[in-house]
């Protein structure tokens, strides 16, 4: 069976499948990044990794992946393969796609930045397939996000588009690590909530998760911190809604798992603050932690596409 390799390289995990040509996940597999040992052993992992997967994909189907998707944090410069910086992992400049392309034998492989990756997922088969604009954002330590424009994601001239997490919406707020104050990412990520409420609560093990817990059952401690969040959610959301006017709003990432707890909110704050501009469907995503390794499988057979025989 024809079938290709995807991975999703996180800070802390990597999340990599077989795919085939449907999108069907033939065979998953997870390992740890290991980024206290260091960026060099980093991509060696990921590199060990992947040869894994094509001699798997070998022994189940009887033949060699014909193509390799990786998905990276940071700045990716994808158009010429390299994973140029990431902070948590502490690498720069590693030209990915061809250690990659050397290690799998020489098949063609494709490099995406994470975020993106996953906005392609959920695009094309997620929560955004029937929308011909979409903007994906995940909340999850940090915020991103990837504009969706007929069936690709929008990376912008020098790969930074989308990166809505640094829009300052509380000017003189709390230092975010780009070096501005008052960026969405320091007020509305998961970690941000985490970091209010175990502040709000005295309890210095409390997440996000525990104060949307909190707010269900009738915290007002867990409420107030909870809707000061939705509100520069809200406020970063309506800037980009007047720049981008996506026809869906794909919301992702730790803190969708909270459901309506999060969504009914967000969906009045929203509406409150337009006034010239449309309403976009605002919902969650629908891929869960596994859209950044279907994207990974997405842009592999897209590459494969894309190749002219010899």
């Amino acid at each position: 069976m024809k079938h290709v390799i995807a991975l999703d390289v996180g800070g802390t995990g990597m999340k990599a499948a077989l795919v085939a040509a449907d999108g069907t996940l033939l065979h998953e597999a997870r390992r740890a990044t290991g980024r206290e040992r260091g960026p060099d052993a980093v991509v060696e992992t990921i590199l060990d990794f992947a040869a894994e997967l094509r001699d798997t994909g070998r022994e189940r189907f009887g033949q060699a992946a014909s193509a390799a998707g990786v998905a990276v944090p940071g700045i990716v410069d994808a158009e010429n393969g390299f994973a140029v910086y990431a902070a948590n992992l502490g690498w720069r400049d590693v030209p990915m796609r061809r250690l990659l392309s050397a290690r799998l034998g020489g098949i063609p492989v494709a490099l995406g930045h994470d975020v993106r990756t996953g906005g392609l997922a959920e695009g094309r088969i997620g929560a955004g397939r029937e929308a011909d604009r979409f903007l994906f954002v995940p909340l999850g330590t940090g915020i991103a996000g990837a504009i969706g424009i007929a069936g690709r994601i929008e990376a912008g001239a020098h790969g930074y588009a989308g990166e809505i997490g640094h829009i300052v919406v509380r000017p003189g707020g709390p230092a975010c690590g780009c070096g501005q104050y008052g960026c969405l990412e320091t007020l509305a990520s998961a970690s941000a909530v985490s970091r209010a409420w175990a502040a709000a609560s005295g309890d210095p093990e409390a997440d996000a998760a525990d104060c949307a817990k909190a707010v269900e059952s009738g915290d007002a401690r867990a409420r107030e911190v909870w809707l000061a969040a939705v509100g520069a959610l809200a406020d970063g959301l309506v800037t980009a809604i007047t720049l981008l006017d996506p026809r869906t709003l794909i919301i992702g990432g730790g803190l969708a798992e909270a459901g309506e707890t999060l969504f009914t909110p967000l969906r009045t704050a929203v509406e409150e603050r337009v006034t010239f501009q449309r309403l976009p469907h605002i919902v969650p995503a629908a891929l869960g932690d596994t859209a950044g390794c279907l994207g990974a499988g997405l842009l592999a057979w897209d590459l494969l596409a894309t190749e002219v025989p010899a």
